[in-house]
């Protein structure tokens, strides 16, 4: 989709009479806040999401406070992660309920960089979810490995409904992204809305930012926000290097 065309509208979060919750869900790679920080912002509020799931996230000095000014700006708060799990990072507006957080960091190989996950369990309306941000590896050994460590992070979070959302460093042809989305749903691939392509933001050409569900969560519209109120060309274009990926997502309640 060209970045000034408009996508159909995105469902609204929301929380349903019986409990179950509709909610917006971001995934976006911000260079370590490098490039320039108020379009980054500009986009974010737009998209309104509920959990925003980030990497390379600021990983050195002060970068509690770096994390804290990019939520404030959003009118989020930091969920979770950051350095402590060597990048991703994941932010919540105040309709979230934190139950636990955790980071984890994955199995290093010398002379690659350290990754890990950043996890938490939330409730939002009646529903309890598990979440997941992460960024595997350059490596494609290592990348296939990761994400078999991903799937088991969300199985381990035993949760009713789990979201994993990141930079997968590879395009749905590659065996990591294969491994994740014959366990999960590849968010894009169930109801594509938006963009799709997302690396890299001045010219994409390639899919490698994701976001993926359990099986039970209703994907309702998922893609690259252009064209969405409020998100301009160019602050996607000089946010970061990386495009971002928003997806309405329902959680029923349990009957």
């Amino acid at each position: 989709m060209d970045m000034d065309q408009l996508p159909p509208p995105l469902p609204k979060s929301r929380t349903e009479h019986d409990g179950s919750a509709v909610i917006r869900v971001l995934g976006y790679n911000i260079r370590s806040l490098r490039d320039d920080e108020e379009a980054l912002v500009r986009v974010i509020r737009a998209c309104e999401p509920d959990l925003v799931f980030v990497q390379e996230a600021p990983r050195f000095f002060r970068w509690r406070k770096h994390a804290a000014r990019l939520a404030r700006k959003c009118d989020l708060v930091v969920l979770g992660g950051g350095a402590t799990a060597t990048g991703p990072l994941l932010l919540c507006s105040l309709r979230v309920f934190v139950e636990r957080t955790e980071d984890v960091l994955l199995p290093h190989t010398p002379g690659l960089h350290r990754r890990g996950l950043a996890t938490a369990v939330v409730r939002i309306g009646g529903v309890r979810v598990g979440v997941v941000s992460a960024h595997l590896s350059l490596d494609r050994a290592q990348r296939l490995a990761q994400a078999d460590l991903l799937l088991d992070r969300v199985a381990a979070l035993d949760t009713p409904y789990g979201i994993a959302a990141g930079d997968v460093n590879e395009g749905p042809g590659g065996p990591a992204f294969a491994r994740l989305a014959s366990a999960l749903q590849d968010c894009w691939a169930v109801a594509p809305w938006g963009g799709e392509r997302t690396f890299p933001a001045v010219a994409p050409d390639r899919r490698i930012d994701a976001v993926f569900a359990t099986a039970g969560v209703e994907v309702l519209a998922c893609g690259v926000p252009a064209g969405l109120a409020g998100v301009r060309a160019g602050d996607l274009r000089s946010a970061t290097d990386h495009l971002p990926v928003l997806a309405a997502l329902r959680l029923p309640a349990a009957p």
